[in-house]
């Protein structure tokens, strides 16, 4: 009896074991990403970069809210696209007891009104002499991004006689375009780093209340056990940093190509020696 209850406990102990050494050698990321371009072209960009080092990525896509919840409580992993100190402020309170920031991404965000440039005016304060001009209408995204919470506010506080309507972000730039097709005056949510202002010339309305803030960055997060039981993937998101001229051309590549593996390995060929250092990020954290 005692040799079964040995053999038992030594064959559980090495199940064990096995689970844990296959749990931390799995090589396994779950990024988590909202459907706005700054941060599919990230996502996609890591994704390649990590398969290319022998990691399965899998690719959760949510609203901003469900991610924040979605990384804080393990299921998923990573999220590229946190913009602080403004934005997404209340997520962080929230959920940050489990979350480690990694690192910024991306240094020149901004968040605001946009308008086409050939519309006359400057400032927020003057949509209300614009309203019926702009049919009552401000075209948002989808309800819960950290900019429509600001919206909502600067409809608020600077009293205006608009409407914020939500939409997707493709049904948002749909409106723009078709807008400036038409030489007719649109104000949307918008958001720099994004593709909009390489294919429109668009400026932000000035906002003296300051309730968008001002220029923010974009952070990488992390599920807390998650990073401290992976330091090799912790140290690449830690290094993943990209330019203004850099992220631009990302997100025009992967625009312009519906293919986005395509796109993304076409795009590693024009900056292999960013792609380079970051993929040898994994491999130096993996030696230490």
């Amino acid at each position: 009896m005692r040799k079964l209850i040995s053999g038992l406990f030594i064959a559980l102990t090495m199940s064990m074991i096995y689970s844990c050494t296959s749990k931390n050698d799995e090589k396994k990321v779950t990024i988590a990403y909202v459907n706005w371009a700054e941060g599919v072209a990230m996502t996609q960009l890591s994704k390649v970069l990590l398969e290319k080092e022998g990691y399965t990525v899998v690719l959760k896509n949510a609203d901003v809210a469900p991610v924040f919840a979605a990384v804080a409580g393990g299921d998923a992993d990573i999220f590229m696209d946190t913009w602080m100190p403004i934005t997404h402020k209340e997520y962080m309170d929230k959920y940050g007891s489990n979350l480690e920031i990694l690192g910024t991404n991306f240094k020149n965000a901004r968040i605001g009104f946009v308008v086409p440039e050939y519309m006359t005016i400057n400032n927020i304060e003057e949509l209300n002499a614009n309203a019926s001009n702009l049919k009552g209408k401000i075209i948002g995204i989808d309800a819960g991004a950290g900019i429509m919470n600001k919206a909502e506010l600067a409809v608020k506080d600077y009293k205006l006689n608009l409407e914020l309507q939500t939409a997707s972000e493709a049904a948002m730039l749909a409106t723009l375009k078709k807008s400036i097709d038409a030489k007719q005056p649109v104000v949307v949510t918008g958001w720099s780093p994004h593709y909009m202002f390489s294919n429109f010339k668009l400026k932000f309305l000035d906002d003296p209340k300051g309730i968008f803030g001002n220029i923010e960055t974009i952070q990488t997060i992390g599920n807390k056990k998650f990073v401290e039981l992976n330091p090799e993937v912790a140290a690449f998101f830690r290094n993943f940093q990209l330019s203004d001229t850099q992220l631009g051309s990302l997100m025009a590549a992967l625009e312009s190509n519906s293919n986005e593996k395509a796109a993304i390995e076409k795009w590693i060929k024009e900056n292999e020696e960013l792609a380079t250092q970051l993929g040898s990020t994994l491999k130096s954290a993996a030696i230490k």
